[in-house]
């Protein structure tokens, strides 16, 4: 093991942070470059992109969880994440390098069908970064202490992650997507393969003594499973209704599906935040604080996806004032593009900055939950902002930084709050269930919410969405138990 792993130098953590950012970079050059691609090069229709798109969540849901209980359990290539990191690494890069070169590929196989080799590509880059996503957050934990180094682990993967992300926004501004791609395609494959020489995993992934007593349940049976992620079942029924009903193009006029659940997800949420631990073991506090994390970071989830999908609509409707289907001049519609991309930027410039320097010293003086539920609740009163005032440019720039310090938090907080509560042995496993709780919205926002957006005259909504799910995020969060006291941190 190096010295700068062993005394835990920032020079260490930022070399574990490199993995995640290669798999972060990747992700930025899809969503900046993936839409433009296939509906300026290949012509494809808005509702093919749509289905494009819809291949990432789905390879999100299976992908983590799989990768994830996998990688718990092997052991070769001389590290058990390392191989995962490897191979997402590899085919990532790949992938990018394909996606300018659909066309070329499709030619060479030798037939019409530039939709079905996208959606391969597409999802074969989706697929990759998954199996790489929860590696790179799982050997995180597995080589950094409980508590306040773990937090400033997952505070360093976000800022300089972010930071590249922020970078990868800026080389398509400045130049043009395709530089972007092919950047990308270098850095993804250097960055997540070299960083791993220099990271020594565990062997074994140890128990604390209590969990090594403890025999109640094994968390990767299927039951086990289901009922860890009890919390996202409304969200689980839905997307499962939603994918069928698009793949057999069935549409109805009302919202009872939406509601029923909706009712569900209430339920069993409220029940869950109401569940005591008085009694239980180490291991079964872990597993009902993990259900009350999964039901608070679903909501915030809800909100920040409805904004990324939607927010253009927003700035045609509330900014420029044009209807769906109005006529709008080319040089108005790279205006609006602009509007929205310097938006995003602003977001995750502040994301790639607050994290390492302005949340974790926070985490110290009053713990990691409350830091992250106040910076939702930042985000809840952002989105309002935005519903009420947001009708220029310079206003939505000033309340997206706002929305930034939500954002911030999002991707770096939740992680070391959720890998504090389960069986570190089983990392992988529960990091993968975690990311449920990301893709599960992803897909309600993506249909559900865009019907709903789509039938409203007043594109509001969108904001009117965010402001209430993040709202009930923040409470939610601030229901959770923090596993350590500020005093104990410091």
């Amino acid at each position: 093991m190096l010295s700068m792993q062993k005394n835990l130098t920032n020079v260490f953590y930022s070399i574990l942070s490199l993995p995640a950012t290669a798999m972060g970079f990747a992700l930025s050059i899809q969503i900046a470059a993936l839409s433009w691609l296939l509906s300026t090069q290949y012509g494809l229709e808005i509702h093919d992109v749509g289905l494009v798109w819809a291949a990432g969540p789905i390879a999100g849901i299976l992908g983590q969880v799989i990768i994830g209980l996998i990688s718990d359990k092997v052991w070769f290539w001389n590290g058990r994440r390392r191989p995962f990191i490897f191979i997402g690494g590899f085919l990532a890069a790949l992938m990018l390098l394909a996606l300018p070169n659909i066309g070329v590929i499709t030619t060479a196989l030798g037939f019409d069908g530039i939709l079905g080799v996208a959606i391969v590509v597409a999802l074969t880059l989706d697929l990759a970064i998954n199996i790489s996503f929860n590696p790179t957050r799982s050997i995180i934990a597995d080589v950094t202490p409980e508590g306040v180094e773990r937090t400033k682990g997952y505070a360093w993967m976000q800022t300089i992650s972010g930071t590249f992300g922020v970078g990868a926004y800026v080389i398509g501004a400045v130049w043009d997507n395709y530089i972007l791609i092919y950047t990308g395609v270098v850095l993804v494959l250097i960055l997540s393969v070299v960083p791993t020489f220099f990271i020594e995993e565990p062997r074994e992934l140890k128990k604390s003594e209590e969990e090594e007593g403890d025999e109640t349940g094994d968390n990767s049976s299927f039951i086990e499973i289901l009922n860890n992620i009890r919390p996202l079942w409304g969200f689980l029924i839905y997307a499962v209704y939603a994918i069928t009903a698009r793949i057999f193009n069935y549409e109805t006029d009302h919202y009872y599906i939406e509601l029923l659940c909706l009712a569900i997800t209430l339920f069993f949420i409220i029940r869950v935040m109401m569940q005591t631990t008085d009694g239980l073991s180490k291991k079964q506090r872990g597993i009902v604080g993990f259900k009350k994390v999964l039901a608070a970071h679903s909501f915030t989830w809800l909100g920040i996806q409805t904004m990324f999908v939607y927010m253009f609509a927003y700035v045609q409707y509330k900014v420029y004032g044009y209807s769906t289907g109005d006529v709008i001049d080319a040089d108005i519609q790279v205006e609006m593009g602009k509007v929205v991309s310097i938006s995003f930027l602003i977001l995750n410039a502040v994301g790639a900055i607050l994290p390492a320097f302005v949340l974790e010293p926070i985490t110290r003086k009053i713990g990691r939950v409350k830091t992250h539920a106040a910076c939702i609740s930042i985000m809840a009163i952002g989105y309002a902002g935005m519903l009420f005032f947001g009708f220029t440019p310079v206003m939505i720039y000033i309340l997206m930084g706002v929305l930034g310090v939500g954002w911030a938090a999002t991707i770096s907080l939740p992680f070391a709050i959720m890998s504090q509560k389960v069986d570190q042995s089983q990392m992988g496993l529960f990091m993968g269930l975690f990311n449920l709780a990301v893709v599960l919205p992803q897909l309600v926002a993506s249909f559900g919410v865009g019907q709903a957006v789509s039938d409203a005259s007043d594109k509001s909504l969108i904001f009117i969405i965010s402001a209430v799910t993040l709202a009930v995020s923040a409470i939610l969060w601030f229901m959770v138990k923090e596993d350590q006291q500020p005093e104990e941190i410091n």
